[in-house]
């Protein structure tokens, strides 16, 4: 009998240790996932400013915007589209209905402006009426695409991405686009179609990859500096390029704004057609990602991941098992918490999270220990 109890015993004490180990890669692949949404975080609010309204500063070059569908209702037809900045999302409009729009260019907050007439900016209260250089489309109205539909759509059955166009900044379907996403999404801004038709000259860079840029400057410029339209404005680069009209939106690689020609009549076509941010390195969506996760990690010695996977290792088994089930127990009551945001379409502050902890730590019960052979260490 207690040969057969230690082989159950042993048996048992295996199959915990295989499971154990299971447990800690699945651990591993939590701060993985944390990280990448860590990093997406940082991405898209980064290089926002949470706290203070970004009024006083003018027409941001680009910043992380929302839409309040409580203080300006899609139903009311009398009232201008508004913007509103990341710390007025905040502190303003608690509880209100918001829609994100990722970022816009250019673009000052509106928070308490004429635009938003019953709802006055709690952190910029001296604001003039209007802001004459915002420029706003069906996005502010929470409306997307040429389908002109939600985002996400409760009547949409169809998986699909959304695509912003770099120029318009409106979203749209990958199936309402007009032509095919290149394959691995290999490439650097997309263009809808509608804005091809208003820029035709963007045609003329439509077929270019980074090979074929630099097949196009030794031709251009006879392989000398001196003679490039790319460094100084001595020559129009539209002339070299035969455009290729087609249909649709259109994919240009990664890099393609420095291939666009730098003269004085391509200069002046850009300021006339709205299209000078085309020439600002910084105006893209990369750059300004870039900008936010270096400003994320501003003051952090590491990241959560390798925080993450710092303090794991410094864990025995025992302790590495009761903090995969510790984690476990949070994941289910932060998505049930976290579920009645989504349903009431409120924004996630700070402190909710803080006071979602501290009732955590308050519900804690006590844990029984579970013993566990030491030779599964």
């Amino acid at each position: 009998m207690a040969e057969s109890s230690t082989s159950t015993v042993t048996s048992t004490s295996k199959e915990e240790c295989i499971e154990e180990e299971s447990n800690v890669i699945t651990m591993v692949d939590v701060l993985k996932e944390e990280e990448e949404l860590e990093d997406d975080a940082k991405a898209v609010l980064g290089a926002s400013d949470d706290q203070n309204c970004t009024y006083s500063r003018g027409y941001v070059k680009r910043q992380a915007l929302y839409a309040c569908m409580t203080c300006i209702p899609v139903s009311d037809d009398g009232l201008k589209p508004g913007g509103i900045c990341l710390a007025c999302s905040y502190y303003c409009h608690e509880g209100h209905e918001l829609v994100e729009l990722y970022t816009k260019r250019n673009f000052r907050c509106d928070c308490g402006n004429s635009r938003f007439a019953n709802n006055k900016c709690n952190l910029e209260p001296n604001k003039s009426a209007v802001n004459e250089l915002n420029s706003y489309n069906h996005n502010f109205r929470g409306m997307y695409c040429t389908c002109g539909r939600p985002y996400p759509d409760p009547e949409d059955v169809i998986d699909d991405e959304m695509i912003q166009c770099v120029v318009c900044e409106d979203w749209y379907h990958g199936r309402h686009l007009g032509s095919s996403i290149p394959a691995l999404h290999d490439y650097g801004e997309m263009v809808c179609g509608a804005c091809m038709h208003k820029h035709t000259f963007l045609w003329h860079y439509k077929k270019e990859t980074s090979d074929d840029s630099e097949q196009i400057k030794a031709e251009t410029c006879n392989g000398t500096v001196e003679n490039c339209c790319f460094c100084i404005a001595t020559g129009c680069l539209l002339k070299e390029l035969k455009p290729v009209v087609g249909h649709g939106a259109v994919f240009f690689s990664e890099g393609w704004r420095k291939n666009l020609c730098r003269c004085d009549s391509c200069q002046t076509l850009y300021e006339t057609q709205g299209l000078s941010f085309l020439m600002d390195d910084q105006d893209t969506v990369q750059a300004y990602e870039e900008q936010g996760k270096a400003s994320g990690e501003n003051g952090q010695p590491s990241s959560r991941y390798e925080q993450g996977l710092k303090a794991l290792s410094s864990l025995d088994r025992i302790k590495q098992v009761e903090a995969i089930e510790e984690y476990n127990n949070m994941k289910i009551q932060l998505k049930e918490y976290l579920q009645k945001f989504a349903e009431n379409k409120k924004v996630v502050r700070e402190e909710d999270i803080r006071e979602f902890f501290s009732g955590m730590e308050a519900r804690k019960k006590q844990r029984v220990d579970v013993q566990v052979p030491y030779f599964c260490h």
